[in-house]
């Protein structure tokens, strides 16, 4: 009995101990991908074709209610993985998609993902399909478009199934330069083992 008790009691001291070690390293990655985001994004996030594509959705999607929302999510959703995808392939063929992409495809792997939200939370261009269409339910607009200008929220690590790489999502609020008024976000995929 005294054995199992030590047992337990070794077990339950060794959990304690490296709980901190687990939480330091999760956030290790949180400095290089702020520094990333810093150095190689946040320069062409006030070109034109960004800011005017945001500004032109804005201007759609403000009078959109939430049912709208859900229900421009739910065709998004179904489409996503269809072969007959209108509304996604509308998106994907946008000016903004197409910069998004070319960003993407030179940063040689670093970037694996990167789409641009509105004031609503919805998807204004992007470099490859998402799984839905309405973020604003999500920490990645919540924690920037919402907070205001100047925000920046690098989510948890998480291993790509396909690739095994592991990656995390910076997400920031995106201003209008002329007014540093906060109108929409982007959501940037950046492979961790690159950093």
């Amino acid at each position: 009995m005294k054995i199992k008790l030590f047992t337990s009691a070794m077990l339950v001291a060794s959990a304690i101990a490296f709980a901190p070690v687990s939480a330091m390293a999760e956030e290790a990655h949180v400095a290089p991908v702020k520094d990333f985001i810093s150095s190689s994004v946040e320069g062409w996030l006030t070109d034109p074709v960004v800011i005017d594509a945001i500004k032109e959705q804005n201007a759609k999607t403000a009078d959109l209610d939430q049912a709208a929302i859900d229900a421009l999510d739910k065709d998004w959703r179904a489409q996503a993985t269809a072969s007959d995808k209108p509304m996604v392939d509308e998106v994907l063929g946008r000016a903004l998609s197409k910069f998004l992409m070319e960003k993407k495809d030179a940063s040689q792997g670093m970037i694996t993902e990167m789409f641009v939200m509105d004031a609503k939370g919805l998807n204004v261009g992007q470099s490859d399909v998402t799984s839905d269409y309405w973020q604003g339910d999500e920490a990645k607009w919540q924690k920037t478009y919402s907070v205001g200008p100047g925000e920046v929220f690098v989510d948890e690590v998480e291993e790509d199934e396909s690739t095994q790489a592991l990656q995390s999502q910076a997400s920031l609020t995106i201003s209008d330069p002329a007014t540093g008024e906060a109108i929409g976000a982007i959501t940037v995929g950046i492979n961790l083992d690159m950093l």
